[in-house]
């Protein structure tokens, strides 16, 4: 059973010791700027929305739902021109497996689904999540939750791989 709990400030030491792990320094940024921007999340100074995701009550990773629309026109679209070519009411995720023995197991795709599944009851239905294209186990689990590469914005993303929710296999 896949649940998601909010993120806290007591959960910001756990959240360093992830970090600074090999397999999420591989596609995560610089730990401790990463930390300050889920800070900054937790204490409402940015409207990504935070959470652990557990698994049979145990913490399992970190999951997030950060809104398109205010990210277009900030400082941050500069960076990420592609944002301006979605619609504003489309909603991205970002995951992570918090222990490595947990990867290539299946957990990403059953916590993308439960995911998704939360975010269409609460009335979203453009869900897009956007990968390194060198990330492939990342790119398999979302694939098998039902996402595929926008075809029109191919080669337009830079260092991502921009990929949305087509269909609602795997979400039921």
């Amino acid at each position: 059973m896949i649940s998601f709990r909010p993120v806290t400030a007591d959960d910001l030491p756990m959240l360093a010791n992830w970090l600074a792990r090999p397999h999420w320094r591989q596609w995560w940024g610089d730990p401790d700027e990463e930390l300050s921007n889920i800070r900054d999340m937790v204490e409402g100074r940015d409207t990504t929305r935070p959470f652990i995701f557990q698994e049979d009550g145990i913490d399992k990773g970190y999951i997030q739902v950060w809104f398109v629309g205010d990210q277009q026109g900030s400082a941050f679209a500069a960076d990420y021109p592609w944002l301006e070519r979605l619609p504003a009411e489309a909603v991205g995720v970002d995951l992570s497996i918090a222990f490595e023995e947990d990867l290539s197991r299946g957990l990403g795709t059953r916590t993308l689904q439960a995911f998704v599944r939360q975010l269409r009851e609460e009335g979203h239905e453009r869900i897009i999540i956007d990968p390194d294209p060198a990330n492939l186990r990342a790119l398999k689990a979302y694939r098998k939750a039902g996402f595929q590469e926008i075809e029109a914005l191919l080669g337009r993303t830079g260092d991502c791989l921009l990929m949305e929710l087509v269909s609602k296999e795997g979400v039921s």
